[in-house]
């Protein structure tokens, strides 16, 4: 019998704190700075209007401190006690955000679950459990967005939603790891008065004209190449972060994330039985700049239907996570497009380089299908293959089988 996943009951933060609708922005931000909070759930007369994040005031940053934080609400999903772990990853990642509150059955706040209680929870779940569990690096996201620690904190606030997502490498001037900036940091200095008292002399530039070296923490959490993503997971629950670096060779190679380590949570709950539709699929895209252009995401739609369905011929897809990373020079427009793609017979990678947005992800997508022809291939083959006097007994089930070679080690000859 499957094992029940953890709900929301089970995980959240009961009696959170929370914001009356004419608070000041000056309340939030104290509240989040001091206990680490990037959303806060806002009351009206004791009924949930929305929830205020960091994010969403440091892109109004020109806002006075005594503005009402009911005029930059947004609308957060609403999970109740019952929600199972994987809904509540999924409705995390779908909308970007770190927390979301708990409602009761008459739609009173009962709790908030975020990111770190998820996270948290992750190495005990007995459905994450078992020899194929993944390494960091495959896993991971690219490390290609890095700051260097003599850069202005100003081009932070371009940044603001990957900051959202998880802190970024700072490096030197060589390109070294030397710390990492989240938006905790660049809350230290967003907000931070640039006039004192009347004796005081007026400062004549911005807080933000600070370098990302002073406001960075330092040393940053590292993990090494090889680390089972669980104890990496634990490695981020015990250093209270959100993110942790893989490193190789003094230089920050990946980002390991919640977010993708949530993902694994969803490509092991969405793996059916049974052949499953495409629209059962999970698709996550990072990194795209101007995203907000919906004739583009259209586009990138029907690009991954077309490749989803190849690859559907031969393995049942779950989870596909797409990253754009810019290579941000004046010389080319090229960007790279790596992909993950979950299935019911492992995870598989694709990575694509070039001027091409939509050229980029097709071409991910039929390496993708080629992948997964040939694993079906190979499965195909391997009864003609086995001699005919073989001594091993067979169990009438070859999906049963297929399990004991991956468990005894028997498909390493083959690789």
């Amino acid at each position: 019998m499957p094992t029940a996943w953890p709900t929301a009951a089970d995980i959240m933060t009961a009696h959170p704190v929370t914001l009356p609708a004419d608070a000041p922005i000056s309340q939030a931000l104290g509240l989040m700075r001091t206990h680490g909070f990037h959303e806060i759930p806002v009351l009206r007369k004791s009924r949930l209007i929305g929830m205020i994040t960091f994010e969403s005031i440091a892109r109004r940053s020109s806002r006075s401190l005594s503005t009402k934080v009911e005029h930059l609400l947004i609308l957060p999903p609403l999970v109740t006690p019952s929600t199972p772990f994987p809904e509540l990853a999924e409705q995390l990642l779908a909308t970007g955000l770190r927390a979301a509150p708990v409602v009761g059955r008459r739609g009173e706040l009962v709790g908030v679950v975020s990111r770190t209680d998820l996270v948290r929870a992750l190495p005990g779940l007995p459905q994450l459990a078992g020899a194929d569990s993944p390494t960091v690096e495959a896993v991971a996201s690219p490390a290609t967005d890095v700051v260097r620690e003599d850069e202005l904190c100003r081009r932070l606030l371009s940044r603001v939603r990957l900051l959202e997502e998880h802190p970024l490498p700072v490096v030197d001037r060589k390109g070294r790891l030397v710390g990492a900036v989240g938006l905790a940091d660049l809350g230290q200095v967003l907000w931070r008065p640039v006039t004192g008292g009347k004796r005081d002399v007026r400062a004549n530039r911005s807080a933000l004209d600070v370098k990302v070296g002073s406001i960075m923490h330092a040393p940053p959490i590292t993990v090494p190449v090889g680390m089972p993503a669980m104890e990496a997971a634990r490695r981020m629950t015990a250093e209270k972060v959100s993110s942790v670096f893989v490193v190789e060779g003094g230089r920050p190679a990946r980002v390991l994330g919640q977010s993708d380590l949530l993902g694994l949570v969803i490509g092991r709950w969405r793996r059916p039985a049974t052949k499953s539709r495409l629209e059962d699929v999970y698709v996550e895209i990072t990194g795209l700049r101007g995203s907000g252009d919906p004739a583009l995401l259209a586009e990138i739609d029907n690009v991954v239907a077309r490749g989803l369905r190849r690859v559907a011929r031969y393995v049942q897809p779950t989870l596909l996570t797409l990253h754009f990373a810019p290579h941000a020079t004046h010389r080319t427009n090229d960007l790279t497009v790596e992909a993950r793609l979950h299935t019911n017979q492992g995870i598989f990678y694709a990575s694509h380089t070039g001027w091409n947005l939509l050229a980029g992800v097709s071409g991910l997508l039929e390496e993708l299908a080629g992948q997964t022809r040939r694993v079906r291939e190979i499965r195909r083959s391997r009864p003609s293959r086995a001699p005919a006097d073989s001594d091993e007994t067979s169990t009438g089930d070859p999906e049963l089988e297929e399990r004991i070679r991956v468990a005894t080690g028997g498909d390493q000859a083959e690789e």
